[in-house]
């Protein structure tokens, strides 16, 4: 256990040390000796002959990484103590389980259903606004039913949900 642990400290440490060194390569800055055009011109293609070596040296440090990445997950597995079986749940954990779900889509459906009156009161005002004019207009009307209109809602009376409804 303790090797293990050792081993993953090493390859931490030298996962630090590879990114450390990508950073110090993928930020260098291009530093002309003076501000003449010249120099410039020649400190621009100094870096572009340099760049392509850098690129490969980052693309290998980039799979160094990942192959110790992939390496220090593996350690940390084996560091995982074998998984309990589990024993199964009692039907009183069962329920409890269920009526949480059960709790929880209630709640979800009622702040469904306070968004959807209030959507459809409205568009009830709306309609009820425009109706005399999309009459005049359209010879019919423009929304109907509003009368039979309802959401539904859950509430809970001694721990008995029931379903009820609000009439828009």
């Amino acid at each position: 256990m303790d090797q293990i642990q050792a081993e993953i400290e090493a390859i931490r440490s030298q996962l630090e040390a590879l990114r450390q060194e990508r950073d110090t390569l993928t930020n260098q800055e291009v530093q002309p000796e003076n501000n003449s055009p010249k120099a410039i011109a020649a400190a621009y293609r100094h870096q572009a002959r340099v760049a392509a070596e850098v690129s490969a040296e980052v693309q290998g440090i980039d799979n160094a990484i990942a192959a110790l990445q992939a390496q220090l997950e593996q350690k940390q597995q084996q560091l995982q103590p074998l998984a309990k079986p589990k024993q199964p749940l009692t039907l009183a954990d069962e329920v409890e389980i269920a009526t949480q779900q059960a709790y929880d889509h209630a709640n979800r459906i009622n702040e469904l259903a306070t968004e959807l009156v209030e959507e459809l009161r409205a568009l009830k005002s709306i309609a009820h606004d425009m109706s005399p004019s999309y009459w005049q207009l359209h010879h019919k009307p423009f929304i109907t039913g509003f009368k039979g209109a309802s959401v539904p809602y859950l509430r809970s009376d001694q721990g008995v949900l029931m379903i009820g409804k609000v009439i828009i």
